[in-house]
């Protein structure tokens, strides 16, 4: 196979994986939004209401996150912060993980994250959205709208390696070796 024709082959499929994209959000906010209760999680302040997160939004964009003895969902919450003024503009934004408040507070600081964190340990918040496999914590995001006095999931997705959540899988898949054994460390 030539070069040009290899290249043409690599932008047509680019451009596919971007029409697929688009295609995925759009299927799922047609999906009917799920209404959900008022989930209890706990801050560093004491309990908090799913509610009380919007800050003034319409919408809430919540990550599950596998706390801190996960390097793979800590690169994840690595790359929030440069995100996050532009999330906080568009929806309110928070990571729950099954860690205590003070453990989040501490980590959190040890990686100079800027962005809330609530706890989801003794709530049935994180099975309830399907981000637990038996007793353990999986990661993804899930999206959220309130309407009134009622708050609706609109959206979920799962992440892992490859997701279009962390662009750490896409620039390392670019080197000459791909992404190899390479995987993510708390320490480099």
């Amino acid at each position: 196979m030539s070069s040009k024709t290899l290249a043409r082959k690599i932008r047509k499929l680019e451009a596919r994986l971007v029409r697929h994209h688009r295609k995925l959000g759009e299927l799922k906010r047609r999906h009917p939004p799920e209404p959900v209760e008022d989930y209890t999680l706990a801050g560093p302040g004491g309990p908090v209401k799913l509610s009380a997160l919007f800050d003034g939004h319409r919408d809430l964009i919540i990550v599950h996150n596998m706390g801190r003895r996960c390097p793979y969902c800590t690169m994840w919450a690595d790359g929030y912060n440069g995100l996050l003024p532009h999330l906080e503009n568009r929806a309110a934004f928070v990571v729950v993980s099954p860690d205590p408040p003070k453990v989040q507070q501490a980590f959190a600081l040890s990686r100079g994250w800027k962005f809330r964190m609530l706890s989801g340990r003794g709530s049935a918040f994180t099975a309830d959205m399907g981000f637990m496999d038996g007793r353990d914590p999986l990661p993804g995001v899930s999206t959220f709208r309130r309407k009134g006095k009622k708050t609706y999931r609109i959206a979920s997705a799962p992440f892992g390696p490859y997701d279009p959540f962390c662009a750490t899988w896409h620039f390392c898949d670019l080197l000459s070796g791909g992404v190899g054994d390479w995987a993510p460390k708390f320490r480099y």
